[in-house]
């Protein structure tokens, strides 16, 4: 029935009453019976498309996950609650005259972002305290709440104390791509809000809630007409999936501006070697590096996901053929990593787990030595910052694999939004920035693009981008590389700190196999032996130490909060590394100047180690042969008097050892690593000093005691573990001669440099010497403790 009123309500609206068997009256009454019908059953299709829409809306989680674009409808909140980390994330509230407080009211954001501010002119915002408990009602106040509330991690400290804590804003001048930024054609402002001067202790409990970046807050592009400025001067808003041809141009930028600087790590011609293998994202195989090709490099962490991905000596030939590997087995970082680069129009990638054949020892040893060229000759490293094992996705190489995190506000009409983390602190929050063998993956590499959870990152050796930010310009130099600080010519004086601040670096990281320690940093040393023109690596480098400066590479400490642990082997046997390498201990390593045995507490030891005269010469190592073999180390012998010109008391013992003089004990070989040398060696007492340290220290300042006299007279300082506990007195053995301005000569009590000897305390066992810790003590209580001449076994 109702098809039969169907055809005549479509024939009666056509017009067509052709081939109806009834007479027009009845065609039309039939019809108005039709159009009725179907009325009634539209209006009932309706209401029930309603009712199906609300009963979704119901039904789904009430978090706003953005898309591409923001809403900008008001979120609806209880005015008596803040709103939660996830809605303050994705939320942009509307512009009315009640979305400002009468603060904010008050300031005319127009003229700033016009003309900017002076930092001279700053304009008071108020106290913190008030700003947060406007932020539910003040879309400005919201801005800067969301930036402290993640920077300070408020949730974790929800009893700290904020109150006296002024801010203040004022504006500085963004970078600018059309014109050198002395000579900028535009000028555009973005907001920096700041600390006000207050009472005093705040900045204790500011730094108590940890590293905090500088909040910015930019102008959104779509406002640029507004001020008559190109909308490229800008902050963008961040999309769904990473924009390739973006990449492309920061890549671009890198290569037209800095030039040699980000060509290559060692400013030379160099080569991959003939065993070095790519993935061919083109034809899907496994194939020797091709002469002088372009490859991507990829830096991630395996986690523990299963080997079926691994290249093995069973399926290398499969691979080694087109369309060989199976993409299909692969985790996702990897999968992604291979469609970025077909993305940006590049064929070949390095990624470990494919290019080494990860049961073939030999090949994964010869392999992993080569990880300097590797990584130093890469176009590009991709990072997977983001990742927490390899099955996680690169976020934002294809849709839905991230959430945006973009916070807009608008305020007075302008598209305003905090700027994400900086890149340092996007990374401090990761799994790939805890793991030892990504660190010298990322510092080999002279450009790098990191896929964090917000945005993504580029970073070269001159410069930092990212995705929300427009006026990329080479006028701001972000980088902070290990690489920096080899120079143009590579002058030896960097030689020793950069080694030292990539160890202080690597060793904050963690492995998942201990015995790793020193092959995860074997990049790191090859390149400083290249770089430097330092030699052999093999030679200049053992055990992870730098063998040409042992006399200040020696004077590592423990990380206060890290325990005097030895490193364990897999099958749980002892370190195959001597005590006095840093690679023997777990935990992290800092190298640190006198300056730190002066405190009462460890406390922030900022100031490089010194020697400004080499005591030990000449030094030689027990090599894997078991001969004793001399070592080639730079001697200093510089002394700057002050005070007074003396001459110094404490002479070194130099001339060649007697071959006698080189073994312990005939019937009981020397191990590989022990270091022989001649000094003097004496037995003092120590204690306690009377600062106690922090709760979670494990190392401490104790001082040295002289045992010559009735009563203990202060001789010197060392850092000591505080566990296990030690004895009431220690052996030390001289090292070499610093000096610092605040420590005096006990007799005339006139200051002077070069009065301060390092020495290293040792626990002895059958003549064999291991470290126990480090200290300086004064020369003259040196020399009146009657120390006795030793040829030191240090093992």
């Amino acid at each position: 029935m109702f098809f039969y009123h169907f055809c005549y309500v479509f024939k009666s609206l056509s017009g067509n009453y052709e081939g109806l068997k009834v007479q027009p009256k009845t065609l039309r009454q039939v019809s108005n019976h039709s159009l009725a019908l179907v009325g009634i059953i539209g209006g009932v299709a309706f209401i029930v498309w309603v009712f199906w829409l609300s009963v979704i809306r119901l039904c789904k989680p009430k978090t706003n996950i953005a898309s591409d674009t923001t809403s900008e409808s008001t979120p609806l909140l209880n005015p008596d609650q803040p709103p939660t980390d996830l809605q303050r994330d994705h939320t942009v509230t509307s512009d009315n005259d009640t979305s400002l407080c009468s603060a904010c009211a008050n300031i005319d954001f127009h003229q700033i972002f016009l003309n900017g501010i002076p930092a001279k002119e700053e304009i008071p915002l108020g106290f913190l305290s008030s700003i947060l408990a406007k932020s539910y009602q003040c879309n400005f106040c919201r801005l800067i709440s969301f930036h402290v509330r993640r920077t300070w991690k408020l949730g974790e400290f929800p009893h700290v104390d904020l109150s006296g804590i002024g801010l203040g804003m004022y504006s500085k001048n963004c970078g600018c791509l059309r014109k050198p930024f002395y000579q900028p054609k535009f000028h555009c402002y973005r907001l920096h809000i700041i600390k006000a001067k207050g009472p005093g202790g705040l900045w204790k409990r500011q730094l108590a809630l940890g590293e905090e970046s500088p909040l910015i807050i930019h102008l959104l592009q779509e406002d640029a007409f507004k001020f008559g400025r190109p909308a490229d001067l800008h902050g963008r808003r961040v999309k769904n999936t990473v924009d390739i041809g973006l990449v492309q141009k920061w890549i671009s930028l890198c290569q037209e501006n800095h030039g040699d600087k980000c060509g290559n790590v060692w400013k030379r011609d160099r080569r991959l070697p003939r065993f070095v293998r790519v993935v061919d994202v083109v034809s899907m195989a496994v194939v020797p590096a091709p002469s002088g090709c372009r490859y991507l490099t990829l830096s991630y962490v395996w986690g523990s996901i299963g080997a079926d991905y691994w290249t093995t000596k069973d399926n290398i030939a499969e691979r080694s053929t087109p369309g060989g590997l199976n993409v299909s087995t692969f985790p996702h970082t990897i999968t992604d990593s291979i469609i970025f680069v077909r993305q940006l129009g590049e064929r070949y990638l390095w990624i470990d787990a494919l290019c080494i054949i990860q049961d073939d020892l030999l090949d994964k040893s010869t392999q992993l030595r080569a990880m300097d060229l590797v990584y130093g000759l890469s176009h590009l490293t991709i990072v997977a910052a983001g990742a927490t094992t390899a099955q996680d996705p690169l976020p934002g190489c294809r849709p839905r694999t991230r959430t945006l995190q973009q916070h807009v506000e608008v305020v007075q009409g302008l598209h305003l939004y905090v700027a994400a983390p900086r890149l340092r602190e996007a990374l401090a929050q990761s799994t790939w920035n805890t793991r030892c063998w990504t660190y010298q993956e990322s510092a080999l590499s002279c450009r790098r693009i990191y896929f964090t959870g917000p945005q993504v990152y580029f970073e070269c050796k001159c410069d930092v981008f990212c995705e929300d930010i427009v006026a990329e310009s080479k006028c701001l130099p972000l980088s902070h590389s290990f690489l920096r600080s080899f120079g143009e010519y590579f002058p030896y004086s960097y030689a020793v700190p950069s080694y030292t601040g990539a160890v202080d670096r690597y060793t904050r990281r963690h492995l998942t196999m201990e015995s790793d320690i020193v092959d995860a940093f074997t990049g790191v040393t090859n390149a400083l032996a290249m770089a430097f023109e330092l030699g052999d690596p093999d030679r200049v480098f053992q055990f992870g130490m730098m063998l040409p400066n042992v006399h200040l590479t020696l004077l590592w400490q423990h990380d206060p909060q890290t325990s005097r642990a030895r490193r364990l082997l897999p099958d749980g046997g002892t370190s195959p590394w001597p005590s006095w390498a840093w690679a023997a201990w777990r935990g992290g390593v800092l190298y640190r100047g006198a300056d730190v045995y002066l405190r009462t507490q460890m406390g922030n030891m900022s100031s490089d180690p010194s020697v400004e005269e080499t005591l030990v010469d000449p030094w030689y190592v027990v090599d894997h042969n078991g001969d004793a073999v001399q070592l080639d180390v730079h001697q200093v012998s510089w002394v700057v008097l002050k005070a007074r010109e003396v001459k110094h008391a404490y002479s070194a013992l130099r001339g060649i050892l007697d071959p006698t003089e080189l073994t312990l004990d005939i019937h009981r070989p020397l191990k590989p690593g022990t270091l022989i040398f001649r000094t003097t060696c004496s037995h003092f007492g120590i204690a306690r000093r009377g600062g106690e340290e922090p709760n979670g220290y494990a190392h401490g300042l104790f001082n040295i005691l002289s045992t010559t006299s009735l009563l203990p007279v202060w001789a010197g300082t060392a850092v000591l573990p505080l566990e296990p506990p030690l004895p009431s007195s220690l052996d030390f053995i001289v090292l070499s001669r610093t000096s610092s301005r605040s420590v005096y000569d006990e007799e005339t009590l006139r200051g002077y440099d070069g009065c301060l000897l390092h020495v290293m305390a040792v626990s002895q066992d059958e003549g064999l010497m291991e470290r126990v810790g480090l200290g300086v003590i004064h020369e003259a209580a040196w020399i009146a403790s009657r120390p006795e001449k030793r040829v030191v076994f240090l093992r």
